[in-house]
C-alpha cells in the first residue's frame, strides 16, 4: 500500500491490475446486467443518462447505485476498497456517489478533457475517483487518458461541453497536455484511481465494444462542501439534460 501511495502522490492516478479476482469480476459483470435490466427501468429519471432516451440500449451512465442495489453498497464500502481510499487520501473518507459508466458501441461520445474536483465543489480538493472496469477497455472504446503530475498544479479553467454526463472541460486544454498524457488500457476487474485534481479525458468509442465500468467517489473526512454551489450546478445541469431529452 505505501508503494501505491508513492505513486499516486507522483502521479496523481494508479493502475492496479487484477484488483478483482475472476470471479468477483463475473459475478460483478452478471449482477449488473441483471441491475440494467430489473431496477434501471425503476430509477428516477434524473439519474439515470442515456445516449438516445428513445434507445434503451444506449443507456450511458446510472447516479448513486447503492441507493437502488445492497450488493453495490456492500462493495463500495469493502474493507478493500475502503482501506484503499484511505490510505491514498491519508484519512478516513467519506463515500459521494458509486455510478454505472458506458460508452455505447459506435455512438459513445469523447469525454472531454477535465478534472472531477471541478464538479465537486470542495475545499480541499483531498478526494478520489476509482474507476473499476467491467470488460476489456483500450484507445479504440474510450478507455480513460491521465496527464501524470497533473494534479500538482491545481484547479484549471473550465468551460461548458456538450458531452452528457461532463457538463465542463478544460478550456485551455494544448497540444501540450495532449503531448504529455498516457493511454490506459483495461481488463475486467483493474481499477484505476484517480485525484480529484488529475487531468483525464476519454476518446470516443468507435468500436463494436462496449466500454463498461462502476466509478466511486470518496472524500476524505474533513473537506467542506460549497453544498449551495454543487445544488446550483446540479439543478442547472438536470434542466438542461431535460430539455435535450436525455433523462
Amino acid at each position: 500500500m505505501y508503494k501505491l501511495k508513492q505513486l499516486f502522490e507522483r502521479d496523481g492516478y494508479v493502475d492496479i491490475k487484477g484488483f478483482l479476482g475472476r470471479k468477483q469480476s463475473e459475478e460483478l459483470l452478471t449482477n449488473t446486467e441483471a441491475f440494467i435490466k430489473n431496477i434501471v427501468p425503476r430509477i428516477p429519471a434524473v439519474e439515470v443518462y442515456y445516449e438516445d432516451k428513445q434507445d434503451k440500449s444506449t443507456l450511458k451512465q446510472v447516479q448513486k447505485l447503492y441507493d437502488y442495489d445492497d450488493y453495490y453498497l456492500k462493495l463500495a464500502t469493502s474493507d478493500a476498497i475502503v482501506t484503499l481510499a484511505e490510505s491514498l487520501l491519508g484519512g478516513p473518507v467519506v463515500l459521494k456517489n458509486m455510478q454505472y459508466f458506458n460508452k455505447v458501441p459506435r455512438i459513445g461520445k469523447a469525454t472531454p478533457p477535465h478534472q472531477d474536483g471541478y464538479y465537486f465543489k470542495i475545499q480541499p480538493q483531498q478526494a478520489i475517483t476509482m474507476w473499476l472496469s467491467l470488460g476489456d477497455a483500450d484507445a479504440s472504446n474510450g478507455a480513460v487518458c491521465y496527464v501524470p503530475g497533473s494534479h500538482k498544479a491545481g484547479m484549471r479553467e473550465h468551460t461548458t461541453t456538450n458531452t452528457l454526463g461532463f457538463s465542463q472541460g478544460i478550456s485551455d486544454w494544448s497540444e501540450i497536455d495532449r503531448a504529455n498524457e498516457l493511454q490506459m488500457t483495461a481488463k475486467a476487474g483493474d481499477l484505476l484511481v484517480h485525484h480529484s485534481l488529475t487531468i483525464h479525458r476519454a476518446n470516443a468509442n468507435l468500436s463494436e465494444c462496449s466500454r463498461q465500468s462502476i466509478g466511486f467517489i470518496f472524500y476524505r473526512q474533513d473537506v467542506v462542501e460549497d453544498e449551495l454551489g454543487h445544488n446550483l450546478y446540479k439543478s442547472q445541469l438536470n434542466e438542461k439534460l431535460i430539455a435535450q431529452g436525455k433523462v
